[in-house]
């Protein structure tokens, strides 16, 4: 397995390409694992900009809102569809279109010409001063310097990539050690997981997992543990060694992992039937990493929520997003509904995973943000409260959205 260090040239502007259904539904879950960890504000971040920015996704373009009072900043003219991660650095925010990895420059703003080229764009995951992109379509991992990409300017910074052995719909993650967890599949499946750590220009093996079918999402919780979502239970990695932990159904599936890095326990969207309709789910997995163990916990029927609607937040609790409108407050620690905050109107499951649905996303603190597809508008919520504290009536209708927070 070869390492590579490669330095990306600005390409020419992207054409207007409709960007193919290459990402993830909620069987085939898009993965906001990989963007549901906490951050919390930076140096790095201030050092760009003295305004915090939310860039949010629409047909045809992506707008940049304050993040305190979500006016809008400006807007910008992109693909059909396309999904937005942040870079973790403060600033930037990486748009996935049908040319690959595009970087919008929120503090500026701009969408600029810098590209990480990409078949298939798929996930994104930032953690320890890290920023890795995962291509689908050839099975490549690019591998950022988190502070250098803040300070990208005309050319994206030099990145290090492995390639796997097979293309697949996948993610990857560097550890504080450096070491590289990538999940293991090829076009008609996935199984599993594999450690890697780089020696002189190539990847030598650390552990290995075979037994995560169907593996999809990643989060990092305290104490650097990994997880990844399987179709009957989840892997965990931690400590140089990989642990399966079962699901009490024979098929249930986690495909999402809601995460905080000072919690040790991660939060999973779950399913138990493979057969169900729609995209709406009823039921969390509670993953312990330091027990090492996984607990479904059944919501009351009025709580239902897709894989957009659940974000980590205020004293590392859980915040569910409901079809009912309400955003209900989850205790990892009892699996207990603590709270409910009334926040939009009633709202129905999408037909296809890529429809705008109501969504919701934490800043790190104690603000998270929910769309409403219905009235175009966007809200900030006061986490401890409930209250609305900002709404923006758009001239679009808002899809996906990202917070361009630094990580912690």
């Amino acid at each position: 397995m070869t390492r590579r260090h490669l330095r990306y040239a600005a390409p020419a502007a992207l054409l207007g390409i409709a960007l193919l259904a290459t990402g993830c539904s909620s069987s085939a879950a898009n993965d906001s694992a990989a963007d549901t960890s906490p951050a919390n504000d930076s140096s790095e971040e201030h050092a760009h900009s003295d305004e915090q920015r939310v860039a949010v996704s629409y047909e045809g373009g992506v707008a940049v809102l304050d993040a305190e009072t979500l006016e809008l900043v400006d807007e910008f003219d992109s693909e059909e569809f396309t999904r937005l991660n942040a870079a973790g650095d403060g600033r930037h925010v990486f748009v996935t279109t049908s040319e690959g990895f595009q970087l919008l420059d929120t503090a500026e703003p701009t969408l600029t010409d810098l590209v990480v080229p990409a078949s298939a764009a798929g996930h994104v995951v930032r953690h320890a001063g890290k920023t890795v992109l995962f291509d689908d379509g050839n099975g490549e991992t690019t591998v950022f310097d988190t502070h250098d990409l803040a300070h990208a300017e005309g050319e994206l910074p030099e990145a290090v990539t492995h390639t796997a052995e097979h293309a697949h719909h996948g993610v990857s993650i560097e550890l504080e050690d450096g070491t590289l967890v990538t999940t293991l599949g090829d076009e008609t499946s996935r199984s599993g997981a594999i450690a890697l750590h780089a020696h002189d220009d190539h990847w030598d093996e650390v552990a290995s997992s075979d037994q995560c079918p169907g593996i999809h999402g990643e989060g990092t919780a305290a104490d650097e543990a990994v997880v990844f979502g399987c179709e009957n239970g989840a892997l965990l990695y931690q400590d140089g060694e990989f642990t399966k932990l079962d699901a009490p159904d024979t098929y249930g599936r986690m495909g999402n992992a809601y995460v905080s890095e000072t919690s040790p326990i991660v939060v999973g969207d779950y399913k138990s039937d493979p057969d169900a309709e729609g995209y709406l789910l009823g039921s969390v997995a509670l993953i312990d990493t330091a027990a090492q163990q996984l607990n479904v916990v059944d919501l009351p029927e009025n709580v239902r929520f897709t894989y957009r609607d659940v974000t980590r937040g205020a004293d590392d609790l859980a915040y569910i997003l409901s079809t009912d409108g309400s955003i209900h407050v989850l205790d990892p620690e009892t699996g207990d509904l603590v709270d409910e905050f009334p926040v939009i109107d009633a709202w129905e499951g999408p037909a296809e995973w890529q429809d705008a649905h109501p969504a919701i996303i934490g800043s790190g603190g104690d603000t998270a943000y929910v769309t409403e597809p219905a009235t175009n508008s966007v809200h900030a919520v006061d986490l401890r409260t409930g209250d609305i504290t900002a709404s923006v009536e758009l001239d679009h209708t808002p899809n996906e959205f990202a917070v361009a927070l630094g990580e912690h």
